[in-house]
């Protein structure tokens, strides 16, 4: 089960029909096999209009092609290129956040995301969101902040894009470098985009838990911006939920320095 937000002022495509059907998994494989490359040189990044079906993350349908942690901050997935087809296009409309699953955690969000939609004030308390794998610690030395708090109430959606506090199916457990440093440029070119334009972004993060993992080993970041055709937005990167210096168990989410 998946909870909405939308903002019908803005957006008024086609009616929405039913989401994910039985044929979801091999109608995305079929998307994502034949989308058209991403190119710095603003070229057009056409979208497979083979599915009547939305898409999906690869976190979601094949979870075990992600490989581990090896060194590298983030890595691109699909040659860069979002799984998004043309039923996401033409049918999702504002906000998207899926129900937590049996052990609490985070599923997949997305959006159709627009300037509308960008908050004017400040982010309120979520200090009161306890996110799966939430076992807080403080290095000193080794956390860039003030307090060094390992762990941020990370969202899957940025506050700054859509405006979400609280809300505790878009907030997972990460870590201060995945949070304030890894993520951040890619939400950065997205809301750079919007603030400048009228124009559409389709946004989809997917947390990747490992098995009964409490603690996600990353997101999965995908983004496309519609009316240009991706020609100023189109990347599709898995960023890994690490802390240099410190040695995370998954499992439970508790830590220690190495």
């Amino acid at each position: 089960m998946t909870r909405y937000r939308r903002d019908p002022a803005v957006h008024k495509r086609a009616k929405k029909g039913s989401i994910f059907a039985a044929a979801l998994i091999l109608c995305l494989c079929i998307a994502c096999s034949i989308l058209s490359s991403c190119d710095i040189s603003g070229e057009a990044v056409e979208l497979s209009d083979a599915s009547q079906y939305g898409s999906q993350s690869i976190a979601s349908f094949d979870p075990s092609s992600i490989p581990d942690y090896d060194g590298e901050d983030y890595i691109v997935l699909n040659d860069g290129l979002p799984c998004f087809n043309s039923w996401d296009i033409e049918n999702i409309t504002g906000e998207h956040y899926s129900e937590l699953d049996r052990l609490g955690r985070c599923g997949v969000a997305y959006a159709m995301l627009d300037r509308s939609m960008m908050p004017t004030g400040k982010r309120g308390d979520i200090h009161q969101i306890k996110p799966s794998g939430w076992r807080q610690k403080k290095y000193e030395g080794l956390v860039d902040s003030d307090p060094p708090y390992l762990y941020n109430r990370s969202h899957l959606i940025a506050y700054a894009l859509a405006g979400e506090d609280a809300n505790e199916l878009n907030l997972i457990t990460g870590t201060r470098y995945m949070n304030a440093e890894t993520m951040l440029p890619w939400e950065e070119e997205v809301m750079r985009f919007l603030e400048g334009s009228n124009d559409h972004v389709l946004y989809r993060v997917t947390p990747y838990f490992k098995g009964d993992e409490l603690l996600s080993r990353g997101v999965e970041m995908e983004a496309y911006s519609v009316e240009d055709e991706g020609r100023s937005i189109c990347y599709h990167v898995f960023v890994y939920n690490v802390q240099p210096g410190i040695v995370l168990d998954y499992a439970t989410g508790n830590n220690r320095a190495e």
